[in-house]
């Protein structure tokens, strides 16, 4: 709920962030924005009593940060875990679930995925996943392997 409210703040086309922050509002025309925005995603009364609060002592501003550490200690009671594969090309939607089921066997956790497409890896993937790495790219071989040659020399 949080991370809902956080986006609509941080959304620069609707100005609520600058609604809510900007002290040139009085008070009572910002805790009306605030509630509104409460009502927009349906929060209860300890969350419009929260986010009133941030209003009173002026640290409003972090609500985005405040969404993102409780989303973070949300992940890890449920063990989720958020990781990126970065690919040359972009993947199919099989290869994907294959390589998500993989890294939740590795991790023990379930998987959220991103995906990144960086030609200049010329193939293969790179896996991140916490500070698990799992880099297969065909540039980084390459260079492993002019790396291994020039120490022959």
């Amino acid at each position: 709920m949080l991370n809902s409210i956080a986006t609509l703040y941080t959304d620069g086309t609707t100005g609520v962030g600058d609604a809510v922050t900007n002290p040139l509002y009085p008070l009572d025309i910002r805790q009306k924005v605030m509630v509104k925005l409460g009502e927009s995603v349906a929060a209860d009364a300890i969350v419009t009593s929260f986010l009133n609060l941030l209003l009173e002592k002026k640290r409003a501003g972090i609500l985005p940060d405040i969404a993102e550490a409780l989303q973070a200690m949300v992940d890890k009671d449920q063990n989720i875990s958020h990781g990126t594969i970065i690919s040359a090309v972009e993947l199919n939607s099989d290869l994907l679930a294959k390589i998500q089921a993989t890294l939740e066997k590795l991790t023990g956790n379930k998987v959220i995925l991103e995906t990144q497409v960086d030609p200049s890896i010329i193939g293969g993937i790179i896996a991140k996943v916490g500070d698990l790495v799992l880099d297969g790219s065909i540039k980084t071989q390459l260079n492993g392997l002019k790396e291994s040659i020039k120490g022959r020399e």
